[in-house]
């Protein structure tokens, strides 16, 4: 099975479910009892939940599941989220682009990078460093890149590309993202 890794995915668009194949990908991995390595870009705070449940399978599989996230907490309760870039935001990203390129010389099977796609359009960080690290990849480890508005230069090196489509999103009526669904 290893033998066989070392694809890049992207998963990527305006639709909903980026993360979440991302988390999909990474239980079917631990499943095949592979080591995987998950790093949220942008997603700081605590309301991520499904942390939560990676903390469970973390806490009975601690050398086969590792994650890690950076950022400061956008949401702001009953309001929606902050989208300016405050100074630790920017230094939050640097740390967790720093951090992927760390992993890529320990002994993984799998790494996501959570959000990575978005980092470019909202200013976090820049494409040249991105693909740096990207390029230091380890050719038996399998990656996958989520979020939207991903750069043609990451689309160029994926092996893998889906692009999440939105037909209809309950957001346009008014509802806000909603805690166990959408976050």
């Amino acid at each position: 099975m290893k033998k066989d890794l070392g694809k890049i995915h992207i998963y990527t668009g305006n639709g909903k479910g980026k993360s979440t194949a991302g988390l999909g990908l990474a239980i079917r991995a631990l499943g095949h009892n592979l080591k995987v390595g998950i790093i949220y870009f942008d997603k700081g705070g605590d309301i991520y939940n499904e942390r939560k449940i990676l903390d469970e399978l973390k806490e009975k599989h601690p050398e086969k599941l590792i994650y890690q996230a950076f950022g400061t907490q956008r949401m702001v309760e009953g309001k929606g989220f902050r989208f300016e870039n405050l100074a630790e935001d920017l230094t939050e990203a640097d740390k967790a682009l720093a951090t992927a390129g760390e992993w890529f010389q320990q002994d993984f099977d799998l790494i996501i990078l959570d959000e990575l796609n978005t980092t470019v359009k909202t200013g976090l960080l820049k494409i040249k460093n991105i693909l740096s690290v990207i390029k230091a990849k380890p050719e038996k480890l399998e990656l996958a890149l989520t979020g939207r508005y991903c750069p043609a230069e990451l689309l160029d090196v994926a092996d893998l590309v889906t692009e999440m489509t939105e037909v209809k999103h309950y957001a346009h009526n008014g509802i806000m993202a909603r805690p166990g669904i959408d976050y």
